[in-house]
């Protein structure tokens, strides 16, 4: 399973206002782990740039000036998306944005959902955590990812500490089962991985509780059943039920 991180930043907020792509940052995950590939452009966007945007990611046309244009990373942006499953974080914006940037391409290379699965982990945070921020900031201190470098928004930075969060919020049972989806990217089948059976897995290893951790429990319990009228439940030989 091949999957790209994905993040931009932008000259402002409307496709229909003309505002386009400045950054681009990606990172590659295969079967959940990082391959090291990673895909960063900066990009001339030929217009100037919102006050608002520049407080957000600090990029100023100035130093956008001698940037290649989104033609000109096009071919090799397009060669690391392709196929993959795009995971990013607020992804209506995003995949808009590299729509818009492709539309204008003189060659058709198609759209993103036509050449990429989509996933919004936003949507995803927002189902799994009702109610609550979920902001990258915010899914980084629920799930203690260090975002202490990101003072301005950053395209490889924000691809890079979603990409921590994402696994770690979709850790356990996702992993365990892979799915087919069709052009739209709507599944249209799924199936359970297969388990290792018992002879291909490697031995548990036993760790038995040395003299003085064993010495320490007892005097534990000994506690406990001072404490409890009913005395410590794991001193008792049947338990209820």
């Amino acid at each position: 399973m091949r999957q790209v991180v994905l993040d931009t930043e932008t000259t402002g907020l409307e496709t229909s206002a003309q505002h386009r792509i400045i950054e681009i940052g990606a990172v590659e995950l295969v079967d959940r782990k990082f391959t090291g590939r990673q895909l960063h452009k900066y990009v001339n966007p030929e217009r100037a740039i919102d006050d608002g945007a520049f407080e957000v990611h600090g990029i100023s046309a100035e130093f956008l000036s001698d940037k290649p244009s989104f033609a000109e990373i096009a071919d090799e942006l397009v060669e690391f998306l392709r196929g993959a499953d795009l995971v990013i974080h607020n992804a209506p914006f995003d995949v808009a944005f590299l729509d818009y940037e492709l539309s204008m391409l003189p060659a058709a290379t198609g759209t993103i959902t036509q050449m990429c699965g989509v996933t919004d982990s936003l949507a995803l945070a927002r189902h799994k955590h009702p109610g609550q921020k979920n902001s990258l900031d915010a899914l980084c201190r629920r799930y203690g990812v260090d975002n202490s470098a990101r003072t301005l928004h950053g395209a490889l930075l924000d691809a890079e500490i979603l990409a921590d969060v994402y696994l770690l919020m979709t850790g356990g049972q996702t992993a365990l089962f892979s799915a087919e989806t069709n052009e739209d990217g709507n599944v249209v089948a799924a199936r359970a991985l297969r388990v290792p059976g018992p002879e291909e897995r490697p031995a548990l290893r036993i760790i038995t509780a040395s003299e003085d951790e064993q010495r320490e429990h007892e005097e534990w319990l000994n506690e406990l059943d001072e404490a409890a009228e009913s005395g410590s439940v794991w001193r008792r030989e049947h338990l209820p039920g």
